[in-house]
């Protein structure tokens, strides 16, 4: 379909690439990814490691990876829902340290069962941790826990964004049949002097009631003519 980037899932449970494989040898990781001659806007990354220790030399590994290729985001889970923010908050100074010292940009993503679900502990977490960013994802938003239109005061914050349709009673839906509204979030990115990329995030599901390849190739034409 013609996009000029993709993002890459690190996924220790995934079908893909692994944390784990990264640590391990990340120059073959580095060779692979080359050799398929795509471009990268992010890193979405997922370390099952329980170990602070462990899981903090895997993310740097990751890091690394993430410089060799020029990709400028690395975007990682907060906390489940309900977590110490505090705890939180000190763990995320230590991966922003480590991010910053390969040159990238570590986010935390807005996701329904993570700290993240409320709109003001995702403030309140980047304002506790200088240099972390925000990856969007409009969806919780609007069927998750913490359902409200207004996360005006994210977007200052916002470092790398993933869209589809989403309802109150649905994560995803068709394009159109939601009540994401892209002009007004693309209005609100470019007041913010966002310059970086918009990724078309809609996913494959066991249940899905209609083709995906269609509606990302909607979504993606949609999105072109608004920027």
């Amino acid at each position: 379909m013609h996009f000029q980037k993709v993002d890459l899932a690190i996924h220790e449970s995934g079908p893909h690439l692994k944390p784990s494989e990264v640590h391990a040898d990340m120059n073959k990781v580095a060779a692979r990814l080359r050799a398929s001659n795509m471009s990268f806007a992010a890193f979405h990354v997922d370390i099952e490691e329980m170990d602070p220790t462990k899981y903090g030399e895997i993310f740097r590994s990751v890091c690394r990876l993430a410089r060799m290729l020029a990709v400028p985001v690395v975007n990682i889970q907060t906390a489940p829902l309900g977590a110490d923010i505090e705890s939180e908050a000190k763990r995320l100074r230590v991966l922003v340290r480590y991010a910053e010292a390969e040159g990238v940009i570590l986010t935390i993503e807005t996701a329904a069962d993570r700290l993240t679900a409320d709109p003001k502990v995702a403030m309140e977490l980047c304002t506790k941790v200088p240099g972390l960013g925000l990856t969007l994802d409009p969806s919780p938003y609007h069927s998750g826990p913490f359902r409200t239109d207004n996360f005006d005061e994210l977007y200052a914050y916002v470092r790398h964004v993933r869209l589809r349709d989403t309802s109150k009673d649905k994560y995803q839906v068709m394009i159109g049949q939601g009540e994401v509204e892209y002009g007004r979030i693309i209005n609100q990115l470019t007041r913010s002097r966002y310059d970086r990329a918009l990724s078309v995030d809609v996913r494959d599901t066991v249940d899905g009631d209609f083709p995906t390849e269609p509606e990302v190739r909607k979504l993606k034409y949609l999105l072109e003519s608004m920027v």
